[in-house]
């Protein structure tokens, strides 16, 4: 049975992967800093190695009897990102670099990394840029979360050798239900705003492409990697998209499948907002190498969204773990309250007034 560590394995992308992996017969060990807590993880727990720590600094020893690493994570959204950019240096390029180095010392041979398609970003208003774009296309990303994700597929390609085989998935958009629900992406948006009663508000009017795919084949896509020949992956850039659409045309196509579901949402665009991410990608190099050919459309995956939302429970919208950007910032409020206040329930010991 071979071992994968999983980093970041509890969260949105990790919890599926967690599942998929383990029906397949893997050994699965997390490590994790538990921003989002082990809700992700809940159906699997007694049957994964879980390590509660910080990727920026976790030691070798993570790597015993490890096969391959799968690291999905780190800071994930341009939110987050833009909030803390050093943090998201931190993680997303340092750490990725630092695993690689781990690695090799510690023989561990696959090491497959979640990068992103909005390093393909040309923005709005650029028709003559507005192509398809596959791995060998020149990227120049300028925001802080694609630029970090960048950088660290550099550095991992240089690493690449006979004895070191690093494997890069660029995602399109991910959506679908997950363990550790996220209500941040566009199709669960769409989804969580019907559900809720509101409309979909389309910035720009909807006309930003984006290349989309659901967690499940996501999920697939990466075991696909962990499986391939060394030969077929090795310092392997893979774009990893069911297909691509104008926002628009997915709100209209999520509104037309929650219509029998006895859903009816209202679609208002808004052109007031420019501030929008465009970009479309080509998925045929992963198809061909490796037969993995996303499978799972939006109008299948919202069907399922809104069974399982409901199954779990997850219908609380306004709580903000689902929101990574509110989650985060929730965190450091409580944060700077308890460097004050210390433990909220426990009793402390009588001291002198401390002024704050």
């Amino acid at each position: 049975m071979s071992t994968i560590l999983l980093v970041g394995g509890a969260g949105y992308v990790g919890s599926v992967l967690t599942e998929e992996l383990l029906a397949r017969g893997y050994a699965v060990r997390i490590l994790d800093r538990l921003y989002y807590g082990e809700n992700g993880l809940q159906k699997v727990r007694d049957r994964v190695d879980l390590i509660k720590g910080d990727m920026r600094t976790a030691g070798i020893e993570v790597l015993d009897g490890v096969d391959a690493v799968v690291n999905v994570g780190g800071l994930s959204n341009d939110p987050t990102a833009e909030y803390n950019p050093q943090a998201n240096h931190e993680m997303n390029t340092v750490a990725t670099r630092k695993l690689a180095q781990l690695c090799k010392q510690a023989g561990v041979r696959r090491y497959v990394f979640a990068s992103t398609c909005s390093i393909y970003d040309r923005g709005v208003g650029t028709d003559h840029k507005d192509v398809l774009q596959d791995e060998a296309a020149d990227v120049n990303p300028r925001a802080a979360y694609s630029s970090s994700k960048r950088q660290a597929e550099l550095h991992l390609l240089s690493m690449a050798d006979e004895n070191f085989c690093p494997v890069i998935l660029r995602k399109g958009t991910i959506f679908g239900f997950s363990p550790r629900m996220r209500y941040d992406l566009v199709v669960n948006t769409f989804v969580k705003t019907a559900m809720s009663g509101g409309a979909l508000s389309l910035h720009y009017g909807g006309e930003m492409w984006r290349p989309l795919v659901d967690v499940r084949d996501a999920a697939r896509a990466y075991i696909a990697c962990i499986d391939a020949d060394e030969d077929l992956v090795r310092g392997e850039i893979f774009n990893v998209c069911f297909q691509n659409l104008r926002i628009s045309e997915l709100a209209l196509r999520v509104q037309a499948a929650l219509r029998p579901l006895g859903i009816n949402v209202q679609i208002r665009p808004d052109y007031g907002y420019k501030g929008v991410r465009s970009y479309r990608v080509s998925a045929k190099k992963i198809e061909r190498a490796l037969g993995v050919h996303p499978v799972v459309t939006i109008e299948e995956s919202v069907a399922e969204m809104v069974r399982k939302i409901k199954a779990y429970g997850y219908t609380d919208f306004d709580n903000p773990r689902y929101y990574n950007i509110q989650w985060m910032r929730l965190l450091e409020e409580a944060h700077e309250v308890i460097r004050v206040t210390g433990s909220v329930f426990e009793a402390q010991e009588a001291a002198a007034p401390v002024l704050v």
